[in-house]
């Protein structure tokens, strides 16, 4: 049975992530639980974007979605709030023991790209989506996967 653990303060120089929702996933359609932070500067309480720790190891996240999604506010990006707060979020994904954390991006996502460099990640490939999940029905077709040792 999952629990959701107490994440702590998480918090690196200027950047708060503060836990807006908690959410339990649903075993039947492939979700697995995860928590949802907003990104805000400790001195103000705007939010700069969003980053989500998915907790679990489904075939398609492993491969497609990625234990770690975030989005930065477009007036806030080049601060290097993404890669910040992939880090903080590393000794929660060790307290759900995942062992190892996989982020996707799109190939032609750069910034996205460097965040997970600058997180410490490797780009392990890029992959092709197969034509049965969302993703492609979006319109995306690859990803790339990168991973971090837990």
């Amino acid at each position: 049975m999952f629990q959701f653990l107490q994440p702590g303060p998480l918090v690196d120089r200027d950047l708060v992530l503060q836990l807006i929702e908690r959410s339990p996933g649903d075993p039947a359609h492939d979700v697995v639980p995860s928590y949802r932070f907003k990104m805000t500067r400790q001195d103000r309480a705007v939010e700069m974007g969003r980053i989500d720790l998915r907790v679990g190891n489904t075939h398609n996240l492993i491969m497609y979605g990625g234990h770690i999604g975030y989005r930065v506010h477009a007036e806030y990006r080049g601060q290097h709030f993404a890669a910040r707060a992939v880090r903080l979020l590393v000794p929660l994904a060790r307290a759900h023991k995942l062992g190892t954390m996989w982020i996707t991006c799109n190939p032609d996502n750069w910034a996205s790209r460097r965040s997970c460099e600058l997180a410490e990640l490797e780009l392990v490939e890029i992959v092709d989506l197969p034509p049965n999940i969302d993703m492609y029905f979006q319109g995306e077709r690859q990803k790339c996967r990168y991973r971090l040792y837990l």
